[in-house]
């Protein structure tokens, strides 16, 4: 069976290439434009990883990942921040809210999905 992984952006481009992108590797994406709505498109279904920009209107990447590590559904689920942002402090509070990795745009598909492979759980 598939994993699922949830791939949230503002941008519908960035959405549209990392899903081709994941796609091609046989996992199923859902795609949401920023943290509010990620957090409803994602009750009730099985994700098994979560792929985030950090700059986004409504509610931005670093808060979703604190929000859905409150979920216990959610609290190991791994979470890839792909942004422009590539500041040491930036990366910290990502870490210290739970991301697992953290990927510059532009990004090279082929370093994405070795990280999504590294992280994904079996």
């Amino acid at each position: 069976m598939p994993k699922t992984i949830m791939v949230v952006d503002d941008s519908n481009t960035i959405r549209q290439v990392v899903s081709m992108t994941l796609k091609s590797e046989g996992y199923d994406v859902l795609e949401a434009s920023d943290g509010n709505d990620a957090l409803q498109k994602i009750k009730g279904k099985k994700i098994h990883l979560v792929i985030s920009d950090v700059n986004m209107p409504g509610m931005d990447g670093i808060t979703l990942v604190k929000e859905l590590k409150k979920l216990p559904e959610f609290k190991f689920m791994p979470v890839i921040m792909l942004t422009t942002e590539s500041q040491d402090s930036k990366k910290a509070e990502g870490q210290a809210a739970g991301a697992k990795a953290w990927v510059i745009k532009p990004f090279q598909p082929a370093q994405m999905l070795s990280a999504v492979s590294k992280l994904i759980l079996p």
